[in-house]
C-alpha cells in the first residue's frame, strides 16, 4: 500500500495547463499527508478488535471515508501486545482457578488465603485529620486484606483498593503478622505512610471497558456532497471509535475512519434544528462530528458509552498484567502450563493455516513463532469461549473456539493429528472453566447454605 500509493504520487499525469497541474500536485501531497498522519494515530490507537497474531496495517491503510475499503481478513489492533481481549473486556469475569466443584465458591467472593498471582506494588498515603486520617479499612485474616477505601480519601488517590493484600508496612513484612500490630505499625510510623500490597488475581472481578455498536447517521464533511450518510459505528474497549460503511464489513475491512475518544467533548446538539443529534470534539484537531440516533434513549446509549471512553480508568486487571509478563518469557519459563505443543491456526483471510508453538494457561493461550522464540507473538483470552470438534473444507478434526456473541471472533486450530487435537480440546475447556462471569459467581455465593454466609 505505501510503495503503491508513492508511486500514484510520483505518477501524476503533466496537465498543459499548469497552474492545473500544480493544484492537483498539492491535493495529492495534501491526501498523502493526511493518510500520514491517520496512520501514525492508527499505530497508537491499536483497538482490541483484531487479530492476535501480527498487524498488517500499512501507511495508507487507515482510510478517509472517500477511499476504497480493504479486505484484510484477521489483523491485530490489540493494545495489549497482540491479544485478542474482546470477549474479555466486554463483561465482568472472576478467576475461580480449580475450584470448579459448585459447592465451593470462587475466591474472589471467598476469604480463603488462596493467591494464585501476585501483583505486587507500593503505596504512599499522607496521613489526614480525623478518627480514620489515611481512610481505609482491613480485616482480620491473614493475610491482611483490605476491604473499604473511602470515596475521595487520600488512599483512593494513592491508588489502595479493595481486595489489596498488605505485604509490608513502613518496611516490615506483616505477611504472618496479626491485625492488630500491623495496624499499630501505621498509627505509630511517620504520617506518610508507605505500603507494600498485592493484588491476586483470583479477589479481583475485572471491569468491563466501554462498548457499543449500531447504525447512526453521520453528517458529512464533503464541501460536495452535503448530508447525513448511514454508518456502522463501534465503539471498541480501548476508547477508540470505529465506522465503517455496512454492518458486515466489521472484521472483514477497514474501518473507514478511527477517532480517539479519550479527553473529546461530547454532548447533545440543538444548533442543527434535526432530533437527537449529538456532537463530538477529539482532543486533537478542530474537527466536529454530528451523529444522529433514531431515537432520544438510542443517542442516550451513545452518550453513555462514549462518555466513559472520555473519561477512561487506566488500571489494568491484575491478570492481564500477568499475562503481559508472561509474553516476555520464553515458552517453556511460563510455570505449570496446562498444555503445550505445536497448533495451527487458520488464517481466514489468505486460507491458510500458521504453525506456531502454543502454551495454554489460566484461560490464556499464548502463540510462540517456535519453541525457543522469545517473546510471544500474541495469544488469545478464551474467557466464554466454547471450544468443540469441527470439521473444516479437507481437514477432518478441526478445534473451534466459537465465543458467546457474533460480535466476537471465532477461531480454527488445528493439530498434528486426531489426537493431539482431543489433547488440546479438554485442557482448553478446563482452563476456560476456571473463569466465570460476575453475575454467575455473585449467584453461586448465594446458593450456598444459610451457616457459611457471613455478612
Amino acid at each position: 500500500d505505501l510503495k503503491s500509493e508513492m508511486n500514484k504520487t510520483r505518477k501524476l499525469p503533466l496537465m498543459k495547463d499548469t497552474r492545473a497541474s500544480d493544484s492537483s500536485q498539492e491535493e495529492a501531497i495534501d491526501q498523502w499527508a493526511r493518510r500520514r498522519k491517520l496512520f501514525k494515530d492508527s499505530k497508537k490507537c491499536s483497538s482490541t478488535g483484531g487479530s492476535s497474531i501480527n498487524s498488517t496495517i500499512t501507511e495508507g491503510s487507515i482510510n478517509s471515508e472517500d477511499a476504497r475499503s480493504v479486505d484484510l481478513g484477521l489483523h491485530s489492533e490489540n493494545e495489549d501486545r497482540g491479544f485478542y481481549t474482546e470477549n474479555f473486556h466486554s463483561a465482568s469475569w472472576v478467576f475461580r482457578g480449580d475450584d470448579v466443584s459448585p459447592d465451593n465458591s470462587p475466591r474472589c467472593l471467598s476469604k480463603r488465603p488462596r493467591p494464585v498471582a501476585i501483583r505486587e506494588r507500593t503505596v504512599r498515603i499522607a496521613k489526614g485529620t480525623g478518627n480514620y486520617p489515611w481512610g481505609f479499612r482491613i480485616q482480620f485474616s491473614k493475610p491482611i486484606l483490605v476491604t473499604e477505601v473511602d470515596t475521595n480519601s487520600a488512599a483512593e488517590e494513592a491508588g489502595l483498593q479493595v481486595g489489596d493484600i498488605l505485604i509490608a508496612v513502613n518496611g516490615t513484612d506483616v505477611t504472618s503478622m496479626p491485625h492488630s500490630e500491623a495496624a499499630n505499625l501505621a498509627r505509630k510510623g511517620p504520617d506518610i505512610l508507605t505500603m507494600v500490597v498485592g493484588s491476586d488475581i483470583s479477589r479481583y472481578p475485572n471491569t468491563p471497558r466501554p462498548t457499543c455498536r449500531g447504525y447512526l447517521h453521520k453528517r458529512t464533511q464533503s464541501a460536495i456532497l452535503k448530508g447525513w450518510r448511514k454508518r456502522w459505528f463501534v465503539l471498541k474497549h480501548n476508547g477508540y471509535l470505529h465506522y465503517y460503511k455496512h454492518k458486515k464489513d466489521e472484521g472483514k475491512c477497514r474501518p473507514l475512519e478511527v477517532t480517539k475518544l479519550e479527553g473529546a467533548e461530547i454532548g447533545v446538539d440543538t444548533s442543527l434544528g434535526k432530533p437527537f443529534v449529538f456532537k463530538c470534539i477529539p482532543q486533537s484537531g478542530s474537527r466536529i462530528f454530528y451523529f444522529c440516533a433514531t431515537s432520544n434513549q438510542e443517542m442516550k446509549r451513545w452518550l453513555e458509552a462514549m462518555d466513559k471512553a472520555v473519561h477512561p480508568v487506566h488500571q489494568n486487571h491484575v491478570w492481564v498484567d500477568v499475562t503481559l509478563h508472561n509474553t516476555t518469557l520464553p515458552p517453556l519459563a511460563i510455570k505449570n502450563p496446562e498444555c503445550l505443543g505445536l497448533l495451527h491456526q487458520l488464517d481466514r483471510s489468505k486460507d491458510l493455516w500458521i504453525q506456531h508453538y502454543c502454551i495454554l494457561k489460566d484461560g490464556c493461550l499464548y502463540f510462540y513463532a517456535t519453541l525457543r522464540s522469545t517473546p510471544a507473538q500474541g495469544g488469545l483470552y478464551l474467557q466464554g469461549y466454547i471450544v468443540s470438534e469441527q470439521s473444516l473444507g479437507s481437514k477432518r478434526s478441526v478445534i473451534e473456539l466459537k465465543p458467546p456473541s457474533e460480535e466476537f471472533k471465532t477461531f480454527y486450530l488445528c493439530a498434528e493429528n486426531v489426537n493431539e487435537n482431543k489433547r488440546w480440546i479438554t485442557a482448553l475447556k478446563a482452563s476456560i472453566n476456571k473463569w466465570l462471569p460476575l453475575h454467575q459467581a455473585i449467584q453461586d455465593f448465594m446458593n450456598r447454605p444459610l451457616e457459611e454466609t457471613r455478612m
